[in-house]
């Protein structure tokens, strides 16, 4: 059975079904899939790093030990609570996913110790994933819950959330100026949450404005990076170069310089895409995630760059992605180059 929909996962969470036997919690988010984990291994046991109770393994520790995963699943608990086994899954490696697969499945019917919960945290799994399959077709015992990353009105929600419990607050402007800066990935933008309620002070009482947040952001190397993508999609080549080799002497490699034009693109394409729906194209900004003291200037590369245009670079920066990944690849150069491609095709359409 799969749970897609955020409130029939937040249900599950909340009162987990005693008659599910095993869960599995994958997507590309590997921080969303940690934090989901944890939340459930804590509704599962008293204490999740009770080595009696609890057993974790790796997908190393399975084909290492084919039998490894059905012993920890076959064992009883030996202080009385539910036992918990949590298998983590590294990698995508066909051995691994088969034996969690087939363990997954005779243990769902009720093969195994029926009070025993099967926890499996995994990557982005395909749709050839045998876990996967294995999970999403389960009748009954198991489920399925994909992480996707999150959206700004996700990270949006997280931070008020966050800062709510510590007696800080935001203003709405100044929630959209945060939130815009933070990465996808949701155990970085946590880090990120936390450092800003250090900055304003727990239980303080504070609620900042876009003027209190900018001594913060702007010593973030982040900062430098977004002001290079946005100098990039402008047509700007040498302010975009000045901005990634400070990002760099900041601490940001090429990875994140590409994700930063990445993250510029996806705004100019939903702001293109709402306007084209009928929306006006300062709203269509503001719905984007677009900082106040950028927007004259997001406009007017809004009004330049035509959404075939952006569909065509999003290739680009995913292989860009790619390359910078690679053991051994030239990070900054690679970042540059893509900074480069993207200022000329903006001077070339007249910015």
């Amino acid at each position: 059975m799969i749970l897609s929909k955020r409130a029939e996962v937040e249900r599950f969470f909340k009162d987990p079904p005693a008659d599910v036997r095993a869960v599995l919690i994958y997507g590309r988010d590997r921080g969303g899939v940690r934090e989901r984990a944890g939340a459930l291994a804590a509704r599962a046991t008293k204490n999740p790093d009770d080595p009696f109770d609890v057993a974790l393994l790796t997908d190393s520790d399975i084909t290492g030990d084919p039998a490894r995963l059905e012993g920890e699943l076959s064992a009883l608990s030996l202080m009385g609570g539910r036992r918990l086994v949590r298998l983590r899954l590294f990698d995508d490696k066909a051995p691994a996913d088969k034996l969690a697969a087939e363990a997954l499945k005779v243990h769902a019917e009720g093969g195994y110790n029926p009070d025993a919960l099967l926890l499996i945290e995994a990557g982005a799994l395909g749709r050839d994933s045998a876990v996967r399959s294995a999970a999403e077709k389960a009748k009954f015992g198991a489920v399925a819950i994909p992480c996707y990353e999150d959206e700004v009105g996700d990270v949006a929600r997280m931070t008020r959330e966050a800062m709510a419990r510590d007696g800080v607050s935001l203003t709405g402007e100044a929630l959209e100026m945060f939130a815009a800066r933070l990465p996808s990935e949701r155990g970085v933008a946590r880090q990120e949450i936390e450092r800003l309620i250090l900055f304003l002070g727990p239980g303080s009482g504070v609620v900042a404005g876009p003027a209190d947040l900018e001594p913060y952001l702007g010593v973030e190397p982040d900062a430098s990076l977004a002001d290079a993508a946005q100098d990039a999609f402008g047509g700007r080549l040498k302010a975009a170069q000045a901005g990634l080799r400070r990002a760099a002497l900041e601490g940001e490699a090429g990875p994140a310089a590409v994700r930063a034009m990445g993250q510029h693109l996806a705004r100019l394409r939903k702001a293109l895409t709402l306007h084209a729906a009928g929306a006006g194209l300062a709203e269509a900004a503001k719905s984007a995630g677009v900082f106040w003291k950028s927007e004259r200037e997001f406009l007017r590369q809004a009004r330049a760059w035509p959404l075939k245009a952006l569909d065509g670079l999003s290739a680009e920066v995913l292989n860009a992605d790619r390359a910078c990944k690679q053991t051994g690849s030239p990070d900054e150069l690679i970042a540059e180059r893509l900074a480069l491609s993207i200022a000329g095709k903006a001077r070339r359409l007249g910015l």
